[in-house]
């Protein structure tokens, strides 16, 4: 389904303008490096603008949506349009050679061929460099656009052959006001927007039961590791340790930790707008009356230090233990 224009515009207005004015005044690239990370609308505007390519009936940049090649495309049925993706952990040269072969090719359909590359930075090096030889002797009718979110690991000979664009991350605000507006609570969605920009898993994770859960026991740990250590140490075995098991979730559980204490931080400094736990902000106006700037920085450090050690597969509940211990000194 087509989403409506004053969408992509308030999602990426300068990425925007920049698409719509080259179809325009037909200055179209040959191809593009689209750099951006999830949830910046950044595979939303990939979408419009093979769309916008393909179509028939294009009105002031727009795609009409209803022509042959609009239903084609949004169907996934398109013959002039293709998509590429790593296969494992690379897109690797019979990828690339396959999909050379297939833009070369006759279309069933007249017009323009697209192909879209996923992960851009994921090719191996014998992919890149059949890439970039097909880059060097474009064709007139294709049009390549590449997506990355890792603009440094892309070969500087492949990112000169493209039209570079930019997607900036999207304001947080939007994002909660976004997910207020689908129903998410204020305070949920403030917490989940810290955690990633798609609002697509923003809302995954505010619906998931146990995401709920594991938000609870952050905030119970810092209302705990304020009053108690043995009882901090407690709830580390009863409830810490069995919701945060996988190396991912122990990372994001650290994440969520340290936004609480940065909270804390910013309540103590006046700054109380944007917190990441809004519906607790008169408990950290209690904690920060008791912890010095000093104090509360030592805190942050010894939280950063567990996410280094938990990335060089440290021991997670000794690692666990210790930071409790170190935040209890703090």
């Amino acid at each position: 389904m087509q989403k409506p224009l004053e969408d992509y515009e308030k999602m990426q207005p300068v990425a925007m303008e920049r698409i719509r004015r080259a179809f325009q005044k037909d200055r179209l690239a040959h191809a593009y490096l689209f750099e951006g990370a999830a949830g910046s609308g950044i595979e939303d505007m990939t979408r419009f603008f093979v769309q916008l390519l393909l179509c028939q009936n294009p009105s002031d940049s727009v795609p009409c949506g209803h022509c042959r090649d609009c239903r084609l495309y949004l169907s996934g049925n398109h013959p002039n349009a293709a998509k590429l993706e790593p296969d494992g952990q690379y897109i690797k040269i019979d990828q690339i050679r396959e999909l050379i072969y297939r833009m070369n090719k006759t279309g069933f359909s007249e017009g323009r061929k697209v192909y879209v590359i996923r992960q851009a930075d994921r090719m191996n090096a014998s992919s890149a460099n059949a890439l970039l030889k097909f880059l060097e002797e474009p064709e007139a009718d294709v049009t390549a656009i590449l997506l990355t979110d890792r603009l440094h690991a892309m070969m500087d000979t492949i990112q000169s052959r493209c039209q570079l664009i930019t997607f900036r991350q999207l304001p947080r605000e939007q994002l909660i006001r976004e997910l207020a507006g689908q129903g998410v609570t204020e305070s949920m969605a403030a917490t989940v927007s810290m955690l990633t920009q798609s609002k697509e898993e923003a809302k995954a994770l505010a619906e998931e039961e146990q995401f709920g859960q594991a938000r609870k026991t952050v905030v119970k740990l810092v209302e705990v590791l304020n009053a108690n250590v043995h009882e901090a140490l407690l709830l580390l075995q009863t409830d810490w340790i069995p919701l945060f098991k996988e190396k991912e979730e122990a990372e994001r559980g650290l994440d969520m930790l340290l936004f609480a204490y940065r909270d804390i931080a910013s309540v103590k400094a006046g700054l109380e707008e944007m917190l990441t736990y809004p519906d607790m902000k008169e408990t950290w106006k209690q904690i920060a009356l008791q912890r010095s700037f000093a104090v509360l920085s030592e805190q942050l450090q010894a939280i950063l230090t567990a996410k280094q050690q938990l990335s060089r597969n440290m021991n997670r509940t000794l690692m666990m233990e210790q930071l409790v211990l170190n935040l209890q000194e703090g």
